[in-house]
């Protein structure tokens, strides 16, 4: 019952419909019941008076019109035929009429149809000589009592609506934070990759590169060259190991990169190897800093020697310092400005991560070309992360 009752619910039309077949079904037990004068009239009207409820949500004005016009033309068809009865079942249709216009087009339109309401009773007590107790008092009551149930159920379903729309909201909500996450993971998975790939690569492509031009004249740098790439590939596939676990939802452990004075230190003396002179100044305790803002000062640091290497000439020289203040961590990477790198042209990708990563930190980055020709990136990290 509880299922038929949900089906009608969202089928109004097939409720009202069988709203008007029951008031139909008492009109026609009053007409088998009747001995009076015309009664196929009285079942006519009572059909046409039946007949709108079925379209009353869907044309709720139309139909309460029509209902109230057919009321005081059964009154004047009554009081012109003798002997014909003018009670019908069908006239329950007028509160249900009023009903409808109070709960789902407005107050101002049912009272409209209550003056005509009034009318209608005061002509069928004036024509017909209804007892204005019996019929005046009877049909307040029943009108008034559809005006409250409208007003209660009206309230609810405005309440239920209210309640559906929240519970809409917070579902776009949800869905739209969980799409967020699902992006701000993806950039930073896109992030680590870029940023270990880019690097690996660059420093192998400039190691083969030199391991070519020495394997003849000079092997034994070419040796070191090899080996050099060696190192460089194993730690770069151990951090695509943890980058890829990320994925996999599995724990890191023994794959974490190295971070704080001895991780930029390491990067700094692989770029060496790399052929890159770099100077490195490391100033006040960066050690004891929270892991995301030393993987950060990190990053920043291998991103910008990469892009030293790659497009600062063909001497090119790099300036790291790395500060501890009172509230942040200023990164500062210099190179001497050639811009005739081995490679000419690059995505755009490792700026576009630095800047990410650092907002993500809350912090600030400026890069850009100096009066002098050289190249500079300036980054200010402050050591507590806000939420």
């Amino acid at each position: 019952m509880r299922r038929f009752s949900l089906w009608l619910r969202g089928k109004p039309t097939v409720a009202d419909s069988i709203l008007a077949v029951v008031l139909l079904t008492l009109e026609v037990l009053v007409f088998a019941a009747s001995d009076g004068a015309s009664p196929w009239v009285q079942l006519i009207m009572g059909l046409l008076l039946c007949l709108p409820i079925v379209w009353r949500r869907t044309y709720p004005c139309t139909a309460a019109g029509v209902i109230l016009v057919m009321s005081i033309t059964i009154t004047f068809v009554s009081y012109s035929i003798d002997d014909l009865d003018a009670e019908h079942p069908g006239l329950f249709a007028l509160a249900v009429a009023l009903y409808t216009l109070v709960a789902y087009v407005g107050r101002r339109a049912a009272g409209l149809f209550v003056v005509g309401l009034v009318a209608d009773l005061a002509l069928a007590i004036w024509l017909l000589g209804q007892g204005v107790a019996a019929t005046g008092v009877f049909s307040l009551l029943i009108f008034a009592l559809s005006w409250i149930t409208a007003e209660f159920l009206g309230a609810r379903r405005a309440y239920d609506e209210e309640v559906a729309a929240r519970l809409a909201v917070a579902d776009y909500d949800r869905d739209r934070r969980a799409e967020d996450a699902v992006a701000a993971e993806r950039t930073r998975i896109a992030r680590e990759l870029h940023d270990v790939i880019a690097h690996a690569v660059s420093v192998m492509i400039v190691q083969a590169d030199g391991a070519t031009y020495a394997v003849t004249t000079k092997p034994d740098v070419a040796k070191q060259a090899l080996a050099n790439i060696g190192i460089v590939g194993r730690e770069a596939l151990a951090e695509l190991r943890r980058t890829v676990s990320l994925l996999r939802t599995e724990p890191a452990t023994d794959d974490m990169p190295q971070h704080g004075t001895a991780g930029l230190a390491r990067v700094v003396g692989m770029m060496r190897s790399a052929g890159l002179p770099v100077e490195l100044e490391l100033t006040g305790e960066l050690d004891d800093i929270s892991p995301a803002v030393s993987l950060g000062v990190y990053r920043l640091v291998q991103e910008s020697l990469t892009n030293v290497l790659r497009h600062a000439g063909e001497r090119p020289r790099a300036k790291v310092r790395v500060r501890r203040r009172d509230t942040d961590v200023l990164v500062e990477i210099t190179d001497n400005g050639n811009a005739s790198g081995l490679f000419s042209f690059g995505s755009g990708n490792g700026l576009l991560g630095m800047r990410e990563r650092v907002a993500v930190l809350h912090g600030t980055l400026e890069a850009g070309r100096q009066t002098d020709g050289s190249w500079r990136v300036t980054a200010e990290l402050p050591l507590e992360l806000r939420d």
